[in-house]
């Protein structure tokens, strides 16, 4: 079904959010609004805690579910959107016949990308005809893609088929706040409220990706060799979709282990010495932040992940420290603590990620709505 334009004229700024940790970009945009216009914000409702805080700032926000009442009461609000922000792939946007004026940008919600995904990942070319058409319907409907480095806007135009003339290389909101030394520390104040256990002491981090339909089982020797460190305390976050394997594995280490379960992944992130991940987009985060000491890749199933659904075939040319397959090798590399060079993979993967992003991005898009 087409999703066809209402004919108003295109004043208003839309974001459809689908994570809710670009709050302070989405903020900057209400700000920079010219008076006669306004924002209007579409979220999962899984993000209604951060709604919250944009309606408290002032901010027009409506939960939004792939239903009819998505279509007949949001749709026509987000037609008269002069700028459409997009922070992921949303299928209803294949059937959108938007007006010529209408923008629509993409600002992903990772910094890079080490997993394959849109066409390079090898279950596209297994789905229906109709399904990849769908699926490529929607990649053409974005005008930019806002990006935080000249590589990750190479990964768009591979694995979307689109333009490279619609890469713009402006810097990813988001990651503003690892380059601020005030949310810093306040994250990392957060972090000795809520968890004192981690003060003073080494903090290791094992951060994983979350495999799509796959149960994650900790492989054999995992707990053994995060505990490499005996002085060290060793933090696990896993998908919430994955608790009982969470539990597991944090029995598994001991007086070692610290549970957070109130402090996220960014919070944790900037008291981390040594973040241990696999496939996860953190490594893009982590490596801006001041005490960013050792980034170790545990690769435990590369053979079959590198299969199903696929790492970036350059992979090995920019990671910043070896791959690790096997505990043994992560353990050494934990008792090791050998700092982490990050300074070729920031240049690689970070060049605009330099704290100014969201003005950029901010300035480049409210210019159109005085055109």
């Amino acid at each position: 079904m087409s999703l066809l334009c209402a004919g108003r004229r295109q004043r208003n700024v839309v974001y459809l959010m689908s994570f809710g940790d670009n709050l302070p970009f989405i903020k900057a945009l209400a700000a920079a609004l010219p008076a006669d216009r306004s924002l209007v914000v579409f979220y999962r409702p899984a993000y209604e805690t951060a709604a919250q805080e944009l309606a408290a700032a002032g901010i027009t926000v409506h939960p939004f579910r792939d239903d009819l009442r998505f279509v007949f009461k949001s749709i026509p609000i987000i037609m008269q959107a002069r700028v459409l922000f997009c922070d992921n792939y949303y299928a209803f946007l294949g059937g959108l016949h938007h007006p010529q004026r209408m923008r629509i940008v993409q600002l992903w919600h990772a910094a890079g990308a080490i997993k394959r995904f849109g066409w390079d990942d090898p279950t596209t070319a297994e789905r229906s005809q109709s399904d990849q058409r769908r699926f490529q319907a929607v990649y053409d409907q974005f005008d930019d893609y806002v990006v935080g480095a000249a590589a990750m806007g190479e990964v768009f135009a591979k694995s979307y088929r689109v333009p490279a003339d619609r890469m713009q290389v402006l810097g990813y909101p988001r990651s503003d706040r690892l380059n601020n030394p005030d949310w810093v520390a306040q994250a990392q104040a957060k972090v000795a409220r809520i968890a004192p256990e981690l003060t003073g002491h080494r903090v290791i981090l094992y951060a994983p990706t979350y495999r799509d339909g796959v149960t994650f089982t900790p492989p054999i020797g995992l707990a053994q060799a995060l505990r490499a460190d005996p002085d060290a305390r060793v933090v696990v976050k896993l998908h919430p979709v994955l608790a009982d394997q969470a539990t597991t594995l944090q029995s598994q280490l001991g007086e070692q282990v610290v549970v957070t379960q109130q402090l996220s992944t960014a919070d944790l992130l900037t008291v981390a010495e040594t973040v241990v991940t696999d496939y996860s987009s953190v490594a893009f985060d982590y490596s801006l932040l001041p005490n960013a000491h050792s980034l170790l890749f545990y690769l435990f199933d590369l053979p079959t992940y590198s299969q199903d659904p696929g790492v970036q075939e350059d992979l090995f040319d920019w990671l910043p420290s070896p791959a690790l397959t096997d505990s043994q090798h992560l353990a050494a590399a934990i008792a090791a603590d050998a700092p982490t060079d990050f300074t070729q993979f920031n240049q690689h993967w970070n060049s605009a990620n330099d704290g100014q992003a969201t003005s950029r991005v901010v300035a480049r898009y409210m210019a159109l709505l005085t055109d």
